[in-house]
């Protein structure tokens, strides 16, 4: 599956998986379930930087540069390349963190971020540097969270139905800051400080003059440092230790500009008792070996039976993940 990236599986069993610089859209089915998928088909190719990838009531929803597509009846047609509707085109057409993660939230809403057109800029346009939504027929757009440089993952928490993302802090202040961040949305338009501050407590040595930390959302975990956490879920199955249920798992792409690198795995942050993090531990490593880096995680997907599914864009790979005990 070269170049997979995010994923979205249906209530039937397909898995659809975006890409990036490959701008092609896959539907994978596992036809005799032995958890491995005997089909591969291309349903969408020639697309920029098809990212993001979301299921709802049949149809597809893919997120280009600039603009979200549907495919209606999407399974019906898997052996085509069906021709989507533009649901909207609303969104700027920057490349620099341009490609989209989406997903439906519990509100039927389809989620769509905006990341920042640079590595640290307060642009005019409104839309740069949030989490918006629009409704499934791609009306009513609305920014829900602001001050964010750059999700590429978002999730909403099980019982409260709170949405939680990961960010992916700015480059260029050295090898230990800022950290990547865990965040969460309590309210609508909550600002969580990009670019004035990051991490939560380092102010911008450009943007951050006379800016206060208070006056924004503090992440509720600091993350590795340029450890480019992507995908993250609630995991609510039951095939891991009852432990692991109402934690979060994120995907960590890794470092591309320390000198020594930091992630190329996946990790766990555990929630106390009062909905807070507690702790951020290694859930899955090995995907950097000897100072040889042979995969890259990105996105998580948890299947009906409790087991998980992970992306790789470097190595071109779905991994299914069970537990053995």
């Amino acid at each position: 599956v070269p170049g997979a990236r995010s994923m979205a599986l249906s209530p039937s069993g397909t898995l659809f998986v975006g890409t990036r610089n490959e701008g092609k859209v896959y539907a994978l089915r596992d036809t005799n379930g032995d958890g491995q998928a005997e089909e591969v088909n291309t349903i969408a190719e020639g697309l920029r930087q098809p990212n993001g990838v979301a299921y709802r009531n049949e149809d597809l929803y893919v997120a280009e540069i600039g603009r979200v597509l549907r495919y209606q009846q999407i399974e019906k047609r898997l052996g085509e390349r069906p021709k989507p509707q533009v649901l909207t085109d609303a969104y700027p057409e920057d490349e620099h963190h341009g490609w989209k993660y989406i997903a439906f939230g519990p509100d039927g809403f389809l989620y769509v971020p905006v990341g920042a057109p640079c590595n640290v800029c307060d642009p005019e346009n409104p839309l740069y540097s949030t989490i918006t939504r629009v409704r499934a027929d791609g009306s009513g757009l609305e920014i829900v969270a602001r001050g964010v440089r750059n999700t590429v993952g978002f999730d909403w928490h099980p019982t409260s139905r709170e949405l939680w993302f990961t960010d992916n802090g700015r480059d260029r202040l050295g090898d230990d800051l800022p950290a990547d961040e865990l965040n969460r949305v309590t309210r609508v338009g909550e600002h969580f400080g990009f670019p004035y501050f990051h991490q939560g407590d380092v102010p911008d040595p450009e943007f951050g003059n006379g800016k206060r930390a208070a006056d924004y959302v503090a992440p509720e975990r600091k993350l590795g440092p340029h450890v480019a956490a992507l995908g993250m879920k609630f995991y609510t199955g039951s095939a891991f230790p009852a432990a692991y249920r109402r934690q979060i798992l994120i995907a960590e792409h890794g470092s591309w500009n320390r000198s020594e690198p930091l992630g190329y795995r996946l990790m766990l942050v555990r929630l106390g008792a009062d909905g807070k993090a507690v702790s951020y531990e290694p859930f899955v490593t090995g995907w950097r070996h000897q100072g040889r880096v042979w995969g890259r995680p990105v996105d998580l997907v948890q299947l009906p039976d409790g087991s998980l599914l992970v992306s790789d864009d470097h190595a071109g790979a779905i991994y299914r993940l069970t537990y053995a005990g």
